[in-house]
């Protein structure tokens, strides 16, 4: 039995945070192992001294062949042999539907999710755990997961939102960790995102927060329930 309690988080660049998730896990008396592959950190062989993984999200494309992106898509097989609880969200869900044989591309019509939209959960979706009507993207790549996998969420246009393989390996487009401060930070930072077709313009954004919010942090706390039983 472990002595302390932690899980692997995944991040891609010097400042990203894992914000409201690790805030979070943190009150649920886990300690946060951080790791950016992207600045040269190495993820550990196995993971029978963490109780799970999460890999966040990044301005990358799962499609670039780096050494890190390749690196993190052939490490994903770890908590997949393992059966230990694993949590894609945006790039990471991209990242985990390639290692599972799926693909990653973008909207045929050059357009982007960036901003709250809705999405609409599966009989399987709805068979788990309640979703909110809508929740913040920022993505310009959308995933198709093989059929081997659970769909849980589509959006708008039928593309998959959120996805399982078994009990323990999800895979989430959208993001359920921002905070205020973090919105306020990439809206500043990639403000040039705003004017894509199909994102939202900056107002909306905390409109959409301020509508919406209070039901994806009730989410988040019931799939870690269901993720980490």
């Amino acid at each position: 039995m472990l002595t302390e309690k932690k899980v692997l988080i995944i991040l891609h660049q010097e400042r990203s945070t894992p914000g409201r998730i690790g805030l979070l896990l943190q009150s649920r008396g886990l300690r946060l192992d951080i790791r950016r592959p992207a600045l040269g950190d190495q993820l550990p062989n196995t993971l029978e001294n963490h109780i799970g993984a999460i890999m966040f999200g990044g301005p990358m494309s799962a499609n670039d062949n780096n050494d890190f992106i390749n690196y993190e898509k052939d490490w994903i097989n770890i908590p997949i042999k393992e059966k230990k609880p694993f949590l894609g969200i945006c790039l990471g869900a991209q990242l985990l539907t390639c290692t599972l044989g799926g693909s990653v591309r973008k909207n045929k019509s050059g357009l982007v999710e960036i901003g709250h939209y809705p999405i609409y959960p599966t009989d399987s979706g709805m068979k788990i755990i309640n979703w909110p009507t809508h929740v913040h993207q920022w993505h310009k790549e959308w995933m198709e997961p093989p059929k081997c996998c659970d769909l849980l969420a589509v959006g708008e246009t039928g593309e998959a939102q959120a996805f399982r393989l078994e009990d323990n390996i999800y895979g989430i487009q959208f993001h359920t960790e921002l905070t205020l401060a973090m919105i306020h930070r990439w809206l500043v930072k990639a403000e040039n995102k705003l004017q894509l077709p199909g994102a939202q313009e900056r107002k909306k954004h905390f409109e959409g927060r301020l509508l919406y919010d209070m039901h994806v942090k009730t989410w988040l706390i019931d799939f870690f329930n269901l993720l980490f039983k």
